[in-house]
């Protein structure tokens, strides 16, 4: 028994020794910390970019859908401009849904933003690649609200565009909020690619460390960690605000 103890002790030293090789010499604990913060910015400002890109998208190919036979008939200056429109945002889907999101980010620092700042490129590329998945979850849930809805706005004297911001858009939130959980979960995780273009964001920290100190085993676990603790933290904000929308509904 005594050995099995001495064992488990053992075990704790060396990792106790590991933690302090990898992360308190040489105060390399920063670059966790340096990268973390830039994970959660450019997360962040790629939230906010991809959900105004999402609902103006959604807005636009969901009008075209329920009015496609009304424009097709009356035809119109109105008509072709949501024809042009529906047509641009669905080569924006096709082409941002059907390449990588390396390829997107290196284009972006290589060629289009070639005079700007990492950071912005960043937040832009995964702020533009988030808004057309965030734009197709949109449309579901605008599709799946009760056409009665826009005849209960319009007998309000809502326009069209009041009616989807006062009434649609909010009840479709609502419907598609799980499944935008879901999509920014995958956009933090997506944004440990932006080493590719000399950010250092969380798992390129991890990987200065690995470099300096050829030690894997901790430092790959505190990158896992780290994911893991902020899916969760997400996770759980989530489930409180669908909750609390649930508890509003009563």
């Amino acid at each position: 028994m005594s050995e099995f103890f001495n064992s488990i002790g053992d075990f704790f030293v060396k990792i106790k020794d590991d933690f302090v090789f990898n992360f308190i010499e040489g105060e390399r604990w920063r670059y966790v910390t340096d990268g973390l913060k830039m994970t959660l910015i450019v997360t962040i400002g790629a939230v906010i970019i991809g959900i105004i890109i999402g609902v103006v998208i959604a807005a636009i190919r969901s009008t075209y859908d329920k009015n496609e036979e009304e424009y097709r008939r009356r035809g119109g200056v109105g008509a072709v401009i949501m024809r042009i429109l529906n047509g641009i945002c669905k080569i924006y889907l096709t082409v941002i849904r059907g390449t990588p999101v390396v390829v997107q980010l290196l284009i972006m620092y290589l060629i289009v933003l070639v005079s700007t700042e990492e950071v912005m490129v960043g937040i832009i590329t995964f702020g533009i690649n988030s808004g057309a998945y965030v734009a197709e979850i949109f449309r579901s849930g605008i599709m799946s609200i009760d056409p009665g809805q826009f005849e209960a706005g319009r007998s309000l004297g809502f326009n069209y565009v009041q009616t989807m911001r006062f009434i649609i858009i909010p009840q479709a939130f609502k419907n598609v909020l799980p499944t935008l959980c879901n999509e920014f979960i995958a956009l933090l995780k997506e944004t440990s690619v932006m080493g590719y273009i000399a950010l250092q964001d969380l798992t390129k920290g991890i990987y200065i460390i690995m470099g300096r100190t050829y030690s894997y085993v901790l430092p790959l676990t505190i990158l896992a960690l780290s994911y893991l603790i902020m899916v969760m933290i997400l996770t759980w904000l989530v489930g409180r605000l669908e909750r609390r929308l649930r508890a509003s509904e009563r």
